[in-house]
């Protein structure tokens, strides 16, 4: 089953199918959004921008950058066989992929591509476009900020948004992350936290819990709002 799943003209097909679900489902919900005007001076202004958003939220996540304004996205997936078919399905819907792995000790060769990707991440921004970040990911822990964001934002220069996404009712897969998946004709609330940013001075650490803090409490407003 594995095997099959794996193979390019399965993902290919898949990647199809929930491109073409989630472009009709995200048009059907009725959004309440809080906190929009965050973004909306950080697209006028046409600079640089990281967005973050937890794991579990990435069927969620096309509603939060309309693709008209000046900033191109790219979304940050793992090279992970598992994630070539979102890779495909987030390309379909406007949202190519840089993709990259979170460090691993045992897995000498995941550092380089992710040092890889970190590179195309930083020239991005450096053109001024826009990165979106699922920082929890690939496999967690849930809700845990790895050391990317801050490094990034402090590296580029770049702002931070923070993004909170729930629709109800929805569907929860058994992943590891409880992935939601939105239905259509519902409700949806999309919560805006920042800019924030990382200076020279700043400890990375300590950046990186307020921020996961911050995540999760945008992320847990959003599904209050929703209540």
């Amino acid at each position: 089953m594995k095997s099959l799943f794996r193979a390019a003209w399965f993902q290919s097909a898949l990647a199809f199918v929930l491109a073409a679900y989630l472009r009709a489902t995200l048009a059907t919900i009725r959004w309440r959004q809080e906190g929009r005007e965050r973004a909306e001076a950080i697209w006028d202004a046409g600079g640089p921008v990281l967005v973050c958003f937890w794991h579990s939220r990435i069927p969620l996540s096309p509603a939060c950058w309309p693709l008209n304004r000046a900033q191109e996205p790219r979304a940050v997936i793992s090279l992970s066989p598992d994630g070539e078919f979102v890779a495909k399905a987030m390309a379909r819907i406007g949202f190519p992929a840089i993709r990259g792995s979170s460090r691993k000790d045992s897995d000498p060769k995941k550092e380089k591509r992710g040092a890889g990707a970190t590179r195309d991440i930083l020239r991005w921004l450096k053109d001024g476009n826009g990165v979106a970040i699922t920082p929890d990911g690939p496999r967690g822990p849930v809700e845990v900020m790895k050391e990317g964001p801050p490094m990034l934002a402090r590296l580029s220069k770049a702002p931070v948004l923070l993004v909170g996404l729930a629709s109800k009712p929805c569907l929860r897969l058994g992943s590891w992350d409880s992935a939601v998946i939105p239905l259509p004709f519902t409700r949806g609330v999309i919560i805006w936290d920042g800019p924030l940013g990382a200076s020279a001075e700043d400890d990375l650490e300590a950046l990186r819990l307020d921020w996961s803090a911050k995540l999760s409490a945008v992320t847990r407003r959003a599904e209050e709002g929703l209540t």
